[in-house]
């Protein structure tokens, strides 16, 4: 009886990690749409929308530097955009709660908020041996 108790308690973590947090495809995908989404409201000028996607620190930091309020001040930013943006994914890797989705003209890094898969840092550059540089990130 002893043993059922254990391989009950083990299967439920397992079932309980599993499904917490998504499977790693559905976690590929979130964080891939709201790549996507941010990339269009990019393109289209949407500062709204852009924003929306941005996670609260980094829209903090948008504000904060610029003086105005982010709808206003994400689109001042030289965030290079990828047009056709679904067509342009060349790469999504997931972590946890955390990840990178790489376009042919921008890396974004995004992290999983209550409320879904935010941007919390966007036209982002790798660099040799150093951590990428990007031009929208939290403080």
């Amino acid at each position: 009886m002893h043993w059922r108790w254990r391989w009950g308690v083990a299967a439920g973590a397992v079932l309980l990690l599993t499904t917490g947090c998504g499977s790693v495809e559905q976690r590929r995908t979130g964080a891939r749409d709201a790549a996507v989404d941010f990339e269009r409201a990019l393109g289209a000028q949407d500062g709204v929308a852009v924003c929306a996607v941005l996670a609260p620190g980094v829209r903090d930091e948008v504000e904060q530097s610029s003086g105005t309020p982010c709808e206003e001040a994400v689109l001042e930013e030289d965030v290079p955009f990828v047009a056709a943006a679904e067509d342009e994914v060349e790469g999504v890797d997931v972590a946890g709660r955390q990840a990178r989705v790489r376009f042919s003209a921008d890396t974004l890094f995004l992290s999983r908020f209550s409320g879904g898969w935010k941007v919390v840092a966007a036209g982002c550059t790798p660099r040799p041996e150093r951590p990428y540089r990007c031009v929208l990130k939290g403080g």
